[in-house]
């Protein structure tokens, strides 16, 4: 009896550990780096987290699980990691140490890479639409779908509503490493 107990307490820790993030959970996880971000570079909240929920399938796909990468970015040194069966995996994509850093790093790319960069000379926080089709024209992505997928998602969840919040205290708001790169670069 006590086997058969274990056994059963073994198969549902291991469903919970295996169950996917969904689109409110992802949401809920990360609105609150993706409204300190917005405040540091001007990007959208809805912006960051539509297209990462979009591109990292809610932070369930193989990259954004193994290198916390949730934009599918690329990066220039090849990054081996380890999958859960224990198989040896070498990828271009970037490795991020967590992602809040993908985060920070998606801002960057978006307001100093020069094909992105006039976005956020010429975009406020609150044009997600604006937005989303500069960044499908500007090249990010291959899809002709994709922006009226990642503003699908926006209006699915509601996410502009995130771009809407105003910083009470902007020191606390933004983080020191996004503050420093994308402000003073």
């Amino acid at each position: 009896m006590k086997k058969l107990l274990l056994i059963a307490l073994l198969l549902v820790s291991v469903q919970a550990s295996a169950q996917k993030n969904t689109s409110q959970s992802y949401i809920a996880q990360f609105k609150d780096d993706a409204i300190r971000i917005m405040h540091a570079s001007g990007v959208p909240a809805s912006i960051i987290l539509a297209v990462a929920m979009h591109e990292s399938g809610n932070g369930n796909s193989k990259i954004a699980q193994n290198l916390n990468n949730q934009f599918g970015v690329k990066g220039y040194n090849k990054t081996t990691y380890v999958t859960a069966k224990n198989k040896k995996v070498s990828t271009f994509y970037k490795h991020y140490d967590s992602v809040l850093e993908s985060f920070e790093d998606f801002a960057r790319i978006m307001t100093q890479r020069k094909q992105f960069s006039k976005l956020a000379a010429t975009l406020t926080s609150f044009d997600y639409t604006g937005w989303a089709k500069g960044i499908q024209k500007a090249g990010y992505c291959s899809s002709r779908r994709w922006s009226k997928d990642v503003l699908g998602i926006i209006k699915k969840y509601q996410l502009n509503t995130f771009d809407m919040v105003q910083p009470t205290d902007q020191a606390a708001l933004i983080p020191a490493d996004i503050d420093k790169d994308v402000n003073n670069n």
